[in-house]
């Protein structure tokens, strides 16, 4: 389970979830920072990655092209690092559950 962050999540994640989530990564990580979304769409899919963010941008990608790449969808609005953490190790289970169910694309948390 190969998560990849978008710009608008703490790279500091990473770290701390590598427990749960290991080989996850972050935009910046691999230059996608400053690049437009239908980029990290393909560099997603084609590293097998799961992305997850915080805006609607890629839920829609999602809706249009189907996966891969799944979308988790943080719908917990601005919150701190440490509340993601907790958000993302709370729902480890469903994550999973989603990752192995091939009919789903988009999972949104709160």
């Amino acid at each position: 389970m190969k998560l990849l962050l978008d710009q608008n999540l703490s790279r500091k994640l990473i770290n701390r979830l590598a427990d749960i989530f290991p080989d996850s990564s972050h935009v910046q990580f691999h230059a996608l920072a400053e690049v437009n979304d239908s980029k990290i769409w393909e560099f997603a899919k084609n590293h097998d990655f799961c992305i997850v963010t915080q805006n609607a941008d890629f839920p829609e990608l999602s809706q249009l092209y189907g996966s891969p790449p799944k979308v988790i969808w943080l719908r917990c609005g601005n919150m701190p690092t440490t509340r993601v953490e907790i958000i993302l190790r709370s729902s480890v289970e469903i994550i999973r559950q989603f990752m192995n169910n091939a009919s789903l694309d988009c999972l949104e948390l709160y």
